[in-house]
């Protein structure tokens, strides 16, 4: 029995645009493409084609893009056109991972393999639409995860694709601007007013031990980070000067740097925080005597009652949750919000922008992208100001 070969449609290339061809396939549709020959960036010889086009004015448009792209340099963007978002991801990861600090590691390589790998691994990177985007990504991690998690899963794609746009892989990145739904709101309700601040200051005092409610005192009245709360030690602080010093961060992770050279610095504080480290410091002596040893500069500074060595890394979360649940409290507010609480307090006050930059250890173009809200009220009430200043 002879067997059947299946045989490939004939194109018929037009006159006037050679690289253009019509074709019928198996169903007697008549369908359109193109076929383009170039030399890459290292002088090979190179083709782009494209069929099952749906006209020949689709057939021309696409050959046009293609040569645009060459004439304008963009011989990379041509290359990898059919680059699939796994293929991306994998390059990206590969090429970049080193640079990245290892909660940023962990966090985007989680990402990859179980969020943007199985909902768009599948789709071609520069022909991957916002439609399709918010379908089957945003769309489908939302039945699954809060608004919150999503925006940050959003996050870390965006970030990816930008690396893309860098590389000049594709133009632009079409994934900006997309909003999750009650994202904005999540993210504005974790921080505190001034009155909601120092009842809560006053509950975790009344309701957790010393080392839970100095922690909570330090970060409230600083702004620091968590993981840079945890990684004080006693030779930060200049009790001399009223000055803490950022020299490290600490998390389950480990202990490292800090997150950006603008996270280095050293920040005034007020008295009372610098009293009552004081008194804690001296609560730590006996801690640490207590356990058959001695306090020494170089010791982290909060430490767990029950053992004498620092804090775990969910220390002050349970803290928090506690008081929390304790009190009733509305806002579940968690050790980030009391940075977000600390920026927004300060702008109100009519801080300068770059004295908060510095401050809590962003640039200025970090706290404008973040805290842009609070500084358009700021505005709002300068106008209003203004013109009743003028009034008088």
């Amino acid at each position: 029995m002879t067997k059947k070969t299946s045989r490939k449609p004939k194109r018929n290339y037009l006159k006037n645009e050679p690289e253009v061809f019509w074709y019928l396939n198996a169903k007697k549709e008549k369908l359109w493409g193109y076929r383009y020959r170039y030399y890459d960036s290292i002088g090979k010889r190179r083709e782009k084609s494209k069929q099952g086009l749906a006209s020949e004015n689709i057939a021309i448009r696409g050959l046009l893009e293609v040569k645009t792209d060459l004439v304008n340099g963009n011989i990379v963007r041509v290359d990898n056109a059919n680059m699939t978002v796994s293929e991306w991801l994998d390059v990206w990861y590969e090429t970049y991972h080193g640079d990245w600090e290892i909660t940023s590691h962990i966090q985007r390589r989680d990402a990859i393999e179980n969020q943007m790998k199985p909902l768009l691994g599948k789709y071609k990177l520069s022909s991957l639409t916002r439609s399709e985007y918010r379908r089957s990504y945003i769309n489908e991690l939302l039945k699954s995860f809060s608004s919150g998690s999503v925006a940050l899963f959003h996050q870390l794609f965006r970030t990816a694709v930008n690396a893309a746009v860098e590389d000049e892989i594709i133009p632009r990145n079409r994934f900006n601007g997309i909003k999750i739904p009650d994202a904005d709101k999540i993210g504005k309700e974790n921080f505190l007013t001034v009155g909601e601040l120092k009842n809560f200051l006053f509950d975790v005092k009344q309701l957790e031990n010393i080392t839970n409610y100095t922690a909570t005192l330090v970060l409230a009245y600083t702004g620091l980070r968590k993981g840079e709360l945890q990684g004080l030690t006693w030779k930060d602080v200049d009790e001399t000067k009223g000055s803490i010093a950022v020299n490290c961060t600490r998390d389950k992770h480990g202990q490292r740097t800090p997150k950006t050279k603008q996270s280095y610095r050293t920040i005034l504080v007020d008295p009372i925080v610098l009293a009552q480290l004081k008194s804690y410091k001296a609560w730590c002596k006996q801690l640490k005597f207590s356990y058959g040893g001695h306090l020494k500069d170089d010791d982290f500074i909060f430490l767990s009652h029950q053992s004498g060595k620092p804090i775990s890394d969910e220390t002050i979360n349970s803290s928090f949750n506690r008081v929390i649940k304790k009190t009733g409290m509305e806002k579940n507010i968690t050790p980030h919000g009391l940075r977000h609480t600390h920026a927004t307090i300060l702008i109100s006050q009519k801080i300068p922008l770059n004295t908060i930059a510095n401050r809590l250890g962003n640039t200025p173009e970090m706290i404008l992208n973040v805290y842009g809200h609070s500084f358009k009220e700021l505005e709002e009430e300068l106008v209003v100001a203004f013109g009743n200043a003028l009034s008088v």
